[in-house]
């Protein structure tokens, strides 16, 4: 199987996970993604459709934009990760995106390839965190006043969040999930984000991503503000 068959397979999870390969008919409008870290101007109009769409301030939407994204690249690299025991090259020169009227993202990848090697977890956090993330809040960090420890935490909630879909809406796979996500919640920099438990399987971030500042929004699941149980995985 291919990479772009399994990306294929991967995409039917859900929108989360979502991206086409290969040539477009359509291929208008899109860009790369590095575009979105490097350019003033498209990430400040992005942060201000949010503002607009979710009724809020631009640092509670600059917080929404960075854990979106975070949210998509992770499922869909742990999900084909899971299933192919490859990780799909994410590189945000070969990634591509645009918005929707309706407010959603569609990616692209036109010539779809796997990063190299076979320590999945050390790819993921290289093709996801590195090479994606740590440019987008580096945009995002000091001009909308989103702090590292805010933006560690969106990262490890993202990851999270995607276990958890594949746990429980995801196919079945040769090469489970939280192990591979249990590898990079318990090193590093994701290390210092929240805490992980596994018997049984939960999750609990040391910040808050802010959402609750949404109008009729409430705390999320995970956040260090909720005084219930950690959120299941």
């Amino acid at each position: 199987m291919t990479i772009a068959d399994t990306l294929a397979r991967v995409s039917a999870t859900g929108p989360y996970f979502a991206v086409s390969c290969g040539p477009r008919a359509d291929p208008g409008d899109f860009r790369p993604l590095t575009d979105l870290y490097t350019d003033r101007e498209i990430l400040s109009a992005q942060v201000a459709d949010l503002v607009r769409r979710i009724g809020t301030d631009r640092r509670v939407a600059a917080s929404a934009l960075h854990l979106g994204t975070a949210a998509r690249l992770w499922s869909i690299a742990l999900a084909t990760a899971a299933l192919a025991g490859r990780v799909p090259d994410l590189t945000p020169d070969r990634l591509h995106w645009r918005a929707t009227g309706s407010g959603t993202v569609e990616l692209w990848l036109p010539e779809p390839a796997a990063m190299p090697g076979r320590d999945l977890p050390a790819a993921l956090y290289e093709t996801v965190a590195v090479r994606n993330l740590a440019p987008l809040g580096e945009a995002l960090g000091g001009p909308f006043g989103l702090s590292p420890k805010l933006l560690r935490g969106n990262v490890a909630s993202a990851l999270a969040g995607a276990v958890r879909i594949l746990r429980t809406h995801g196919p079945d796979t040769p090469h489970p999930p939280l192990p591979i996500a249990a590898a990079l919640l318990e090193r590093g920099p994701l290390a210092d984000a929240g805490t992980l438990t596994l018997a049984p399987p939960a999750y609990r971030r040391r910040s808050c991503c802010l959402f609750y500042r949404v109008p009729g929004a409430d705390y999320c699941g995970d956040c260090v503000l909720n005084r219930g149980e950690a959120a299941p995985l």
